[in-house]
């Protein structure tokens, strides 16, 4: 089992994902307007914090599916410690069905 880390993924040094960041992103890759797609990003933001709040399993691809480990309860709030499985291919799949992503040049 090998397990990566950040600067193996590329992750770190694309930084951390804000919610417009990824609004911006939908509007781009889905070609609806930004003014429809806010309050689609917002709403499935909010049901899928509440699903991870329950403890709930989430399999939807191509995110991957995401298991709960366990949860540590804190004064201000609780920690979550999940596990995500994505599989090999799931770059191929998000543009299915959507408008193409814009190239450079």
């Amino acid at each position: 089992m090998t397990v990566s880390t950040p600067t193996e993924t590329g992750s770190e040094s694309a930084g951390e994902m804000k919610k417009k960041e990824l609004i911006d992103l939908a509007v781009a890759r889905s070609g609806i307007k930004k003014k429809d797609a806010k309050p689609v990003v917002e709403a499935m933001l909010a049901i899928l914090g509440e699903a991870i709040a329950d403890g709930r399993e989430l399999n939807l691809q191509p995110f991957g599916k995401l298991r709960i480990n366990r949860r540590i309860e804190k004064q201000n709030g609780s920690i979550t410690i999940c596990k995500l499985r994505r599989t090999a291919n799931t770059k191929s799949e998000t543009t299915t069905g959507l408008a193409e992503t814009p190239q450079d040049g």
